[in-house]
């Protein structure tokens, strides 16, 4: 249920906004990772979970640049 949310939440964003929210994600995903390299992360599950989600962004960002075209 919340994986479609999201992704249906990604289908009404622009292009402008994927890219906002890819460059988000992958800053926190590099501070997950350093957090974890100094045991500092408790919840080891996020780092998967942000990697999925930079994942489907990206799909969302090729699905629409394909439809533009």
């Amino acid at each position: 249920m919340k994986r479609t949310k999201f992704v249906e939440d990604l289908k009404g964003k622009s292009v402008a906004e994927l890219n906002n929210d890819l460059v988000a994600a992958k800053k926190e995903l590099f501070n997950l990772r350093f957090q974890n390299a100094t045991n500092q992360l408790d919840n080891t599950s996020r780092i998967k979970e942000v990697r999925r989600n930079i994942a489907r962004i990206q799909g969302a960002i090729t699905e629409k640049a394909n439809a533009a075209q």
